[in-house]
Parts: C-alpha cells; structure tokens; sequence
C-alpha cells in the first residue's frame, strides 16, 4: 500500500502495546533514530519508520491483550532492523547512556551452500521488546568443515 510519495507500506508491521506511551516514543525517535510516519497522539499511537523498517507503537488500551500484560512484553521474539550502519547506531546509543542487551557483533547465518555476515546488536526497548539491529557485510561460501563457519544463531 503506498500513499502520497512516501515509502510504500511494509506488508508486515508489528503494532507493539507500550506501558508508558512517551516513554517508548522518546526511546525510538530520539536514541534508535526511528522518524515518525504518522501519529494520532489523541490515542497514544505512533507509526514509525527507520530506513524501510516499519514499526507501530501504542499505549496498551485493552484491545489486542490475549492475556495479562507482563514485562518484559514480546518474551520470545526478536525483530531485526536492517539498517545501513550498526556501528554507529551502537556507538550513539552507549553514548546516550543506555546498554546494550548484546554488544555489537559479526555474525555468520546459513542459507544452503552460502552464508550471509551481518554486524549486529541487541537492544531491549522499555517494555522489554528485543531488537536486532543489523547491516549487512556480505556473503561467502558454507564450509561444512570449517567450525567458526557458522554461529549459533539462526534464522
């Protein structure tokens, strides 16, 4: 879906439910860099967007909760945010004075006889939703015999 000559709509946008509104909207413009697309601050809801990642976030309201609301929110998910610099980001972010959930790291994951290198990071945003950050280093052949071939992520 595109409107206007914006970015067109992504086909998957996870709405995350925030326990304090403009808590997680000052977390993801100011220190992630996230812009905001749109916004209907009468009910607490932003759409976001970072390069071509989109994300929604809105106060929690009662009406997605499946059951009770716990944090950390999103127990068991990651979202990966591709995106063209995660040194930077990194480096921004320590410097803002939040930490990070993993350091920045190079990691290998293969798909077939190939691999794809990625610099990434984990953060936790203030609910407790985990974000990769990653930028992409290239590819290289899968080498079965290799041991540091591949990490122990998966995807």
């Amino acid at each position: 879906m595109e409107r206007g000559n914006q970015t067109p709509f992504a086909a998957l946008v996870p709405e995350l439910s925030c326990s304090d509104f403009v808590v997680s909207r000052a977390f993801y413009v100011d220190v992630l860099g996230f812009n905001i697309r749109y916004e209907r601050p009468e009910h607490q809801f932003a759409y976001l967007q970072l390069g071509s990642a989109q994300i929604m976030i809105e106060q929690v309201n009662g009406n997605w909760e499946t059951g009770p609301m716990e944090q950390p929110f999103g127990r068991g998910i990651n979202f990966q945010i591709e995106i063209d610099d995660a040194k930077t980001l990194s480096s921004q972010i320590l410097s803002s004075g939040y930490c990070l959930f993993r350091k920045l790291t190079t990691s290998w994951h293969r798909e077939n006889d190939i691999e794809h290198g990625q610099d990434e990071f984990l953060i936790l945003d203030p609910d407790g939703y985990l974000l990769r950050f990653a930028t992409s280093i290239g590819t290289r052949p899968w080498n079965p015999n290799q041991q540091e071939s591949s990490d122990s992520h998966t995807r």
